[in-house]
């Protein structure tokens, strides 16, 4: 079914998609499919990977992007572009302005990471300015739509728009052409839903049999949210780790199409991205941003597939500031049960912290934190320690030590307001 935008007069089908191929042939790279031996052995079944985190600008967002602004007459082309992204959809607006001359304005949110900020810059030269507001994108969203009104400038939305959702949508034509033949599973990740929208649209009309799981991070389900409301509706709380798909209200161009095409929903922990993401990084040598780790998360996690089956994975972005990682290894151990925190309460006296090391730490445990936080009084003190175990389920004993401990010990659980300060 074709969705059409009152903006735009324009629809999205099977041959919009294939036009918006056409259109990019000589501007995006035709990304590898690469089969992932890894996943494969995990899941029993042939997993490949598309290797949009390849593309230029380090994601598929060029091919909307692009495929938008191509289209403009020379009128709208003079009065300039204006977007708002949480950074991948910048650079890809950022290069499409470089490579067509035109003037672009590009509005991010300040948990946009600097290095997806100065690749911005670095791919749009002197045709971009960038633009920081707001917290989140939805913020920087609404900042962007002001200025287009303001100026006269073209949005070029990230998501919802019916070009921007077709160029997305090539990459399915692009995934069936290096296969050979259609797969039997599509795994994509989602923010606001571009990208699913236009491969489904797409597969719907031309490989009705294929089926898409789209993954969307625990925190920021707002496309399952929207499916089962039977319109978009605005999540009231967002996390935003994830930060290429922490998206508080899907589109109404992206919604119906999602819809239309039967394309399920799931989610996965922000810890099991972590997860992944260090898995990609170590074992297959790939540095994949959080949002370019969904669909491989969620393998084995909401994804359940057949040995034998053909797979396909979407990695959609690698732009993953270096900095992060510290934040993403703590992430992913305290979701595999390894990492954990506690205040205790230490005697003021020689050999306190002795006792604790010899009588409750055991052989596989390690120190990580170790932090003065208050001193009661003359006699006692409270410190914040982090213990990192050496299996999940020692867990079990070393809490047993704890309770036998004559300390005053307390857990901070992941799920408490106090564990949000920590990570």
């Amino acid at each position: 079914m074709a969705s059409s935008s009152p903006r735009t007069g324009q629809s999205v089908d099977a041959d919009a998609i294939e036009a918006a191929v056409q259109r990019l042939t000589e501007v995006a790279i035709r990304t590898p499919l690469q089969h992932n031996a890894r996943l494969s052995q995990r899941s029993g079944a042939e997993v490949y990977l598309k290797r949009e985190d390849l593309q230029i600008g380090r994601s598929y967002k060029l091919r909307g992007a692009y495929n938008l602004i191509a289209q403009l007459d020379d009128k709208a082309k003079a009065a300039g572009v204006i977007c708002a992204s949480a950074g991948n959809h910048g650079q890809g607006l950022a290069y499409s302005c470089h490579i067509l001359g035109v003037h672009g304005r590009v509005f991010v949110p300040r948990t946009t990471p600097r290095q997806k900020r100065d690749r911005i810059a670095a791919l749009g030269g002197a045709q971009v300015e960038v633009i920081v507001t707001g917290d989140t994108y939805d913020d920087a969203a609404a900042a962007a739509l002001a200025e287009a009104v303001a100026t006269g400038a073209t949005l070029v939305p990230a998501f919802d728009d019916p070009r921007t959702v077709a160029g997305q949508g090539t990459v399915a034509v692009e995934v069936v052409q290096q296969l050979g033949r259609a797969p039997d599973v599509l795994v994509v990740p989602v923010g606001g839903g571009g990208l699913i929208a236009g491969m489904t649209t797409w597969l719907a009309a031309r490989h009705p049999n294929v089926r898409v799981i789209g993954v969307e991070p625990e925190g920021a389900a707002s496309m399952a949210a929207a499916l089962e409301a039977g319109e978009p509706v605005t999540l009231e709380h967002l996390d935003s780790f994830v930060d290429g798909a922490a998206v508080r209200r899907v589109g109404d161009v992206t919604l119906p199409l999602v819809a239309a095409a039967g394309a399920t929903m799931t989610s996965v922990p922000e810890g099991l991205v972590c997860s992944e993401m260090l898995e990609l990084y170590q074992t297959d040598g790939l540095i994949a941003e959080p949002a370019g780790a969904l669909s491989t998360a969620a393998l084995g996690h909401g994804v359940d597939v057949q040995p034998g089956e053909v797979v396909v994975c979407l990695l959609s972005g690698g732009n993953n500031d270096v900095s992060r990682y510290g934040e993403i290894v703590e992430r992913s151990l305290i979701y595999e049960g390894l990492k954990h925190y506690f205040l205790v309460t230490f005697p003021q006296e020689p050999g306190a912290l002795r006792q604790f090391l010899d009588d409750v730490l055991g052989p596989d445990d390690d120190i990580t934190l170790f932090e003065y936080v208050k001193r009661n009084n003359r006699e006692t003190g409270v410190a914040l320690v982090g213990i990192e175990i050496g299996r999940a389920h020692d867990l079990a004993g070393l809490l047993d030590r704890m309770k036998a401990a004559p300390l005053d010990i307390e857990r901070i659980k992941p799920d408490s307001a106090e564990f949000r300060y920590l990570i």
